[in-house]
């Protein structure tokens, strides 16, 4: 400007509706404010994100573009022999509409003006198709990748996240220029604000777990000993089912408890001898994250994932911790006859005690030195359990494109018989999702709306750019330029090699 009285700086400039003074002594810069935003605070599905960008150039800044994004990415980074490989997933990409009449004529940010330009998005429910376009082995799968993932890594407590894997939300402010001697677009001004999202997630069927499953124990055998060299009295089994989903606020900061049936089986090897005493139970909790160099096409929690581990550039990290568990109530145990003894003697019902209602147990197998007991004995328990949300941060289940976080529930029983004690440990799947009833709590605005009712934009080629870390291996994830968000590349035709990215 060819003055620089005090006339000129307090000059006022509006974009968007939106106009500020200028200060006495502009910097050039662009910074990003989010309204009523805080450090700790959290996000969740349909939750507003408005505020504005300001720009105070200390030269005169010619440009082209201006560009306000909410972008979601997940990053993972695989330790390879030779060189780490890394992958970025952008999973969301909103674009703030900015009309024309909005920008000055001619488009120059002026020295010693501040320019405000506002911006509001809405998390929304559910992801397009085009966040996830590999292949996947059924439905489930793919609508489990078309939700929105937590924030993982950047909690102000310990979330079990692995430096590994990274899930971030970012709203990210753009000036570009256009070159006109080679036709490429040029960055001038960048700003970026994270936030933390933990979208809602609601309660999923119960897993069903196989033999192949080995993430998970559900029943547990024991034989039992009065003491160390006496003969065997019996065996113990125990059998969990999976527990209902501990549902979390959308504030993260409180949880439902959650209670774990076990059922309790003591096949005497005598008829007189008699079932342990249920003296303790003791529980953790292990959260397990899956990270990938490519597209996931199973639940990484079931069947045999680590088969592949080295060969697909797949990764796990587990954390555990202790968890409450509620006081163990009497155990009350009561005789039955196996289904071979009911047979034999006729009886009409297998029950010697009408404590408790169990189906018939077929007839032991004969053990070493003792005839098989025409009874056994069973009992019930509810484990009620509930998680450390004050000193750990629990992000709920989920499985997207290239990581996936789990948790395993750990059991231990201590049954005592005579003066020798036995533990059988359990674990059991636990499924953390994020309930609704809080959201008008936290924000006052409409039903979420899904991601398809947001428009899309025409994207830029560098839209991803400032995300990719110095290398990326393939499978990798492409920049599309018509705007849909990327996919991965097909892992059957495309062989795998590593790039340095500028």
């Amino acid at each position: 400007m060819a003055s620089t009285s005090s006339s000129e700086h307090s000059k006022v400039l509006s974009l968007g509706g939106y106009a500020r003074k200028l200060s006495i002594t502009p910097k050039s810069n662009i910074n990003i404010h989010i309204n009523n935003h805080y450090n700790s605070r959290i996000y969740t599905t349909g939750s507003e994100v408005s505020g504005r960008v300001t720009i105070t150039p200390q030269n005169d800044t010619r440009f082209d573009t201006l560009q306000v994004v909410l972008l979601g990415t997940s990053k993972t980074r695989i330790d390879a022999v030779n060189i780490p490989q890394a992958t970025v997933h952008t999973f969301l990409k909103l674009i703030m509409p900015i009309p024309e009449s909005s920008y000055p004529i001619p488009r120059v940010f002026e020295a010693g003006l501040t320019y405000t330009i506002p911006f509001t998005f809405v998390i929304p429910s559910t992801l397009t198709l085009n966040a996830c376009s590999h292949q996947v082995a059924n439905n489930s799968v793919q609508d489990h990748h078309m939700r929105l993932p937590p924030t993982l890594g950047s909690w102000e407590k310990d979330d079990f996240a692995p430096h590994m894997s990274r899930v971030q939300y970012v709203i990210k402010a753009r000036v570009y220029k256009d070159e006109a001697d080679d036709g490429l677009t040029t960055k001038v001004m960048e700003a970026g604000q994270e936030i933390k999202v933990l979208p809602m997630i609601p309660e999923d069927p119960p897993l069903n777990i196989t033999k192949h499953d080995d993430l998970y124990v559900m029943s547990k055998s024991k034989s039992l000993r009065k003491t160390i060299i006496s003969p065997k009295t019996g065996k113990v089994t125990i059998t969990a089912a999976q527990p209902s989903a501990a549902m979390l606020s959308p504030d993260g900061k409180t949880s439902t408890s959650t209670t774990v049936p076990l059922y309790l089986e003591f096949e005497p090897f005598s008829i007189d001898a008699r079932p342990p005493k249920i003296t303790g139970i003791s529980s953790k909790v292990t959260a397990v994250t899956y990270f990938s160099a490519g597209g996931v096409s199973q639940y990484p929690n079931l069947k045999d994932w680590h088969r592949a581990f080295g060969s697909e550039g797949r990764g796990s990290y587990s954390g555990t911790t202790s968890v409450t568990t509620g006081p163990l109530g009497e155990v009350k145990w009561s005789r039955h006859l196996t289904a071979q003894a009911r047979r034999d003697s006729g009886y009409g019902s297998d029950s010697l005690s009408s404590d408790t209602d169990l189906p018939p147990k077929p007839a032991p197998k004969k053990t070493k030195g003792s005839l098989p007991s025409p009874i056994f004995h069973a009992a019930q328990l509810q484990v009620p359990i509930q998680l450390p949300v004050q000193k750990k941060t629990f992000v709920p289940t989920f499985h997207s494109c290239i990581a996936s976080r789990v948790y395993v529930l750990w059991l231990t029983v201590t049954a005592v018989s005579g003066g020798n004690s036995a533990h059988l440990t359990l674990g059991v799947p636990l499924q953390i999702g994020v309930g609704s009833s809080a959201v008008s709590h936290i924000d006052n605005t409409a039903l979420p709306p899904s991601f398809e009712e947001v428009e899309e934009a025409d994207a830029d080629a560098d839209a991803n750019e400032y995300l990719l870390p110095r290398f990326m291996s393939v499978p990798a994830i492409n920049s599309h330029q018509d705007g849909a968000l990327p996919g991965y590349a097909d892992l059957d035709h495309h062989r795998r090699r590593t790039v340095v990215a500028h």
